[in-house]
């Protein structure tokens, strides 16, 4: 069921991408004169098929992972004479550029609707305070302490731990952080954590870890929530509902304690005192190993705890009205944007591992995790991949937008477009860059798996 919701949500977001993709080029063609012979979404068969009063074909294709907008082109195919005003080729270079360019705009558009409407209704949150901080930890010497409300990173604000995630994201490869923080008593004060190339080449990231501190909880009682049917917890017989009392012996209070026995018991029997309808009873526990994303093997019952109720005075809700919300949604664009575009620069220069590159196995992991987890976060996480896709789009390698973005730029700069012979070997060059980075995201995603 689980894989089947992957493939749904994936198909979902990618259909929605694309086609406002595509559309950005559709309908600036469409502005500026130039007949559109075709407007797919995917790429082989058409399964569905129609064409509007003005000739132009409009189709649902059988492969889901891309689209494009066919234009009438001398360079494609033989134009009637007649017709070659409206040919793509025979438009004067500003109107080119203006057509290659709507794609990735189209998708920062969506982002900015997404986010916007995001805000509008409005976003639960819990406040960013400090939880258990490491002695001798960056986070430590910077003087963090359990209890303070992270106000700010590099200057940043930051409402929810998603904001200060994505202000340690973008600070990967710094050797100082500064925090501002607010205690109990409401009074701010200044931090600077000194690293040593923050999160350089780590993967996956593990911004709060590095530092050396965690975010505060609220104590989570020993109360299993929900089981995984094929888990260790289920073949033991534990049910949603069942209170652990203690392990081995030793008397449990919180999750965490639970947790920590578990993971480092691979492999070895547990003996549980479990409470079930105001009866106790026993239970032979045998976690099964587990390998985390760090390498590191732990032990694993596929078993979640019972969500512990946040104090009301740690619960936030960020909603904002329809002329704030669009100030936010063009600040959290731009931010992300930003984001993207560090990332990308810091990869290239060693900071970030590639490793981290994700294809269509971990997007569909993600989109399904998103869309399990209600409509706010699968809204954010289709506005976020709608940004990457029109920053990755307008990079400057042929085959991509940006790749004829470059070239019309030069033919704009020289008077006259490069000779047919470059432009050929520039796209056979990209189209070795696209495929290896293809070849190189599914590789990474495999290992994941």
């Amino acid at each position: 069921m689980g894989i089947l919701q992957n493939i749904l949500a994936v198909i979902v977001v990618l259909g929605v991408l694309i086609t406002i993709h595509e559309f950005g080029h559709f309908w600036v063609a469409r502005r500026c004169g130039i007949r559109v012979l075709r407007f797919s979404v995917g790429f082989g068969r058409p399964l569905l098929m129609r064409v509007d009063r003005h000739g132009t074909e409009f189709a649902l294709a059988a492969i889901p992972l891309g689209g494009y907008v066919r234009m009438l082109d001398e360079r494609e195919a033989p134009v009637d004479p007649a017709e070659q005003h409206l040919a793509f080729n025979r438009q004067s270079v500003w109107k080119r550029i203006a057509v290659v360019s709507a794609g990735p705009l189209a998708n920062f558009l969506l982002a900015l609707v997404a986010y916007w409407l995001m805000f509008m209704v409005g976003t639960t949150t819990v406040t960013p305070m400090v939880g258990a901080v490491s002695p001798d930890s960056p986070a430590a010497g910077g003087g963090l302490e359990r209890g303070q409300e992270i106000v700010r990173i590099e200057g940043e604000r930051t409402r929810s731990w998603e904001e200060v995630n994505l202000a340690l994201i973008g600070a990967i490869g710094r050797d100082r952080l500064h925090f501002e923080t607010r205690n109990e008593g409401g009074a701010l004060q200044q931090h600077t954590l000194n690293v040593s190339s923050y999160m350089a080449q780590q993967d996956p990231p593990r911004p709060l870890e590095t530092l050396g501190f965690v975010p505060w909880r609220p104590a989570t009682p020993p109360v299993i929530g929900r089981v995984l049917p094929e888990g260790a917890a289920a073949a033991a017989g534990l049910q949603a509902g069942d209170r652990i009392i203690s392990i081995g012996g030793v008397h449990i209070d919180d999750w965490s304690e639970l947790v920590n026995q578990v993971q480092a018991s691979a492999n070895r029997t547990l003996e549980l005192q479990v409470s079930r309808n105001g009866q106790t009873r026993p239970v032979t526990l045998k976690p099964r190993p587990h390998q985390l994303d760090d390498g590191r093997s732990v032990g694993y019952i596929g078993a979640a705890a019972e969500p512990g109720q946040w104090p009301a005075q740690y619960r936030r809700e960020l909603r904002y009205g329809p002329l704030e919300a669009v100030g936010r949604a063009l600040h959290r664009t731009a931010s992300m944007t930003a984001l993207t575009v560090g990332s990308i620069r810091k990869m290239l220069t060693g900071l970030i591992s590639p490793s981290n590159l994700s294809g269509p196995i971990t997007i569909a992991r993600v989109a399904g995790e998103s869309a399990r987890s209600g409509l706010e976060t699968f809204i954010g996480f289709l506005a976020y991949l709608s940004i990457s896709l029109g920053v990755l789009n307008l990079l400057p390698i042929p085959v991509l937008d940006g790749g004829h973005l470059l070239f019309y730029a030069i033919e704009a700069v020289r008077g006259r477009p490069l000779s047919d012979r470059a432009q050929a070997m520039g796209l056979r060059i990209g189209a070795a860059l696209v495929a290896a980075l293809m070849i190189m995201a599914f590789y990474f995603d495999l290992m994941r798996l």
